[in-house]
């Protein structure tokens, strides 16, 4: 059982399953309210007080843009300082220690740990450890190889929300995802999200081999989550609130054959398709993208994977601020 902190009740994150519905909203309304505040001087000035006396070690051995920079920034924003390993080659990996002798070593010196990984279930472990130590610190997961990305799918969730707030928010909507869904970690992630929202209709279209594992469909189904798989995105464009695209996820060389080009190429969102949707349907994605996102369409007002890039940060505040006992603070500041 992970160490929670006391007032939030959030301490390790590591798995979306662990979120409610009650915490979800919280944390979209803290993550308004710092975005609210950095618009001013005083604002960003009240938010770099909250956690001055904080540090962040980022320990990312995982080729990373946005998750690095979002969580970086959000670090500094409330104030903390960070540290970062961003290649083994430079940390005593390299003369043998254990990956667990380097987590505890991270812990004396940083009051969090956030983390990326190519390998599954390492951010698992770290957490594990952390809870049998004497000064145990909170582990994020971001990014654990193809398992799950719980940030991503939280600032997922609150692009959903923003984008659908004029119309009742994510309750009642029909979602598709597309793509990589096999090995797609942000995938899995948001799918677990989705018991928590009333009458949600999942659809999921996915290349022959591609298609999102059982262990996901049997969640749901557990849950209650309507879902329907699809082989192409014309069968169920029309009635689509939301679509999620994901890339192909061939870093992690799994043994069954990559499709071929021409073959995901109809996986691809560009003009022709978006006249298919719905006019207040929106496109979103993890980014980075490949073929199958044309940047032909980046400013069609349907698109959010931009303001989903940037919403980011935002979230990480939230939940940084919510670790930290920080939030009703946050909540009363200005």
């Amino acid at each position: 059982m992970a160490a929670m902190s006391a007032r939030s009740g959030l301490f390790h994150v590591i798995d979306t399953r662990q979120f409610e519905r009650s915490m979800l909203d919280r944390l979209c309304r803290l993550a308004t309210r710092a975005r609210a505040l950095a618009r001013s001087r005083d604002g960003a000035r009240r938010l770099r007080e909250l956690a001055p006396d904080r540090r962040a070690m980022l320990y990312f051995t995982q080729p990373s843009t946005r998750t690095f920079l979002s969580f970086n920034s959000a670090c500094h924003i409330l104030g903390m300082h960070t540290s970062e390993i961003r290649n083994p080659s430079i940390s005593s990996e390299m003369k043998g220690e254990t990956f667990e002798d380097s987590i505890r070593t991270f812990s004396s010196y940083a009051d969090v740990i956030i983390m990326r990984t190519p390998e599954g279930g390492k951010a698992a472990r770290a957490a594990e450890l952390m809870d049998s130590i004497p000064r145990p610190v909170p582990v994020i997961n971001a990014g654990s190889g193809p398992d799950q990305h719980p940030t991503q799918a939280l600032l997922d969730i609150y692009t959903l929300e923003r984008s659908l707030e004029g119309r009742g928010g994510i309750d009642g909507k029909t979602i598709a995802m597309m793509g990589d869904l096999r090995r797609g970690r942000t995938v899995r992630s948001l799918s677990y999200l989705m018991k928590n929202y009333r009458d949600v209709r999942l659809r999921f279209v996915a290349p022959p081999g591609l298609e999102i594992k059982q262990d996901i469909l049997d969640h749901l189904d557990a849950h209650g989550v309507a879902h329907q798989s699809a082989s192409r995105l014309d069968d169920v464009a029309g009635e689509l609130d939301a679509l999620y695209v994901t890339r192909l996820q061939s870093e992690y060389g799994e043994e069954e054959p990559e499709p071929e080009p021409a073959e995901y190429a109809s996986y691809a969102i560009g003009p022709e398709q978006l006249r298919k949707f719905p006019s207040q349907a929106i496109i979103m994605h993890p980014l980075p993208r490949g073929p199958e996102l044309s940047p032909s369409i980046d400013n069609d007002p349907r698109v959010m994977y931009w303001r989903q890039e940037r919403n980011g940060m935002w979230m990480r505040v939230a939940l940084l601020a919510l670790i930290f006992d920080l939030a009703d603070e946050l909540e009363a500041s200005g």
